[in-house]
């Protein structure tokens, strides 16, 4: 080995030891001034409610305030926007959710950002089933009945969801495909009114997160035929799932995960996902996220972006399915 190689040897090894010596250092020093949390729907809803907990708690682990942005609007998309724009310094963090980062690149004809090259995935926090719900009147009293009906009279039973390309109504054409049924949907401007017309029987059926039907169903004016998570929720214990009736790979829940900049810091990265994981288990966490109906996730033996990709498969084809769009 000549003396030029060597010295090449010699300059690549310092440079090399200066990474991993900065790498570390940045990792021991952030954070060192406030982050803020991009929530992307207005104060008070769902995604709200699971990032208010977590920046406090995550901001008492770090040492450091985490600030609450809401920045609503085109279904999340302009917070995510905003976000995926942002420096990859750690001073930024994003509150995805299943409509910011697994279904609006197929139900958006012009998305912005990109759902995965323009973040860095953290952790997956929170989630929550949707509820398959009729009137406590109404004749129809399980699940299987509801599929009798339908296949015996397809595009008759109407279901009202808070809009077109909500949770609510891709979980209701993502069953409409898994049972082989038809029915008829009616998207309204969000949760409340179609509820309202639910218990006053104007529409027989709603597809809805838990939170928003589960008053209802506690004081009997709506009656709960099933669950789409996996397993079933500890608020409806006597709540079947759709999995356990006979559709055993059906599931669709909301999912609240927390996400950064595209290209953030592998010290910073691995600091942020060790705390959020740390959080999402915690007992604070669930406590503050009170009995609403969503849960938190305690579970990491799969990657967030693992998780990100399977989603994004999976509602890209109920999206196309269903014809679902949003300009």
């Amino acid at each position: 080995m000549n003396s030029l190689t060597i010295k090449v040897c010699k300059c690549f090894l310092a440079c090399f030891g200066l990474v991993l010596l900065s790498s570390n250092v940045m990792a021991q020093a952030y954070p060192i001034k406030p982050i803020r949390l991009i929530v992307p729907f207005p104060p008070g809803g769902p995604t709200d409610i699971v990032a208010r907990p977590l920046a406090l708690l995550l901001g008492e682990s770090l040492k450091e305030q985490v600030v609450i942005e809401n920045k609503g609007g085109a279904g999340g998309s302009i917070g995510a926007d905003l976000v995926a724009k942002s420096a990859p310094d750690g001073y930024t963090l994003f509150m995805g959710t299943v409509g910011t980062n697994a279904i609006n690149g197929s139900l958006y004809k012009q998305l912005p950002y990109d759902m995965t090259r323009d973040f860095t995935p953290i952790a997956l926090v929170a989630t929550a089933p949707v509820v398959i719900v009729v009137n406590s009147s109404d004749r129809i009293k399980t699940l299987a009945e509801l599929i009798a009906e339908a296949r015996s009279k397809p595009e008759t039973i109407a279901y009202g969801t808070a809009g077109n390309g909500t949770p609510g109504h891709l979980t209701g054409a993502l069953f409409e495909s898994t049972t082989q049924i038809k029915l008829k949907h009616i998207p309204y401007k969000g949760s409340a009114p179609a509820v309202t017309d639910l218990i006053g029987n104007q529409i027989p059926l709603m597809f809805d997160p838990i939170q928003s039907v589960l008053p209802h169903i506690t004081s009997g004016k709506l009656r709960a035929l099933a669950v789409t998570s996996k397993t079933r929720s500890p608020l409806l214990p006597n709540t079947p799932t759709v999995a356990e009736l006979g559709y055993p790979q059906f599931e669709s829940t909301a999912w609240w995960a927390l996400f950064a900049p595209a290209k953030l810091p592998e010290p910073i990265t691995k600091k942020l996902r060790t705390d959020t994981e740390k959080i999402a288990q915690s007992a604070a966490f669930k406590e503050r996220l009170g009995n609403l109906g969503v849960q938190p996730n305690t579970d990491f033996k799969e990657s967030l972006a693992n998780f990100q990709t399977s989603e994004i498969a999976k509602w890209a084809r109920v999206v196309r399915d269903s014809g679902a769009t949003v300009d």
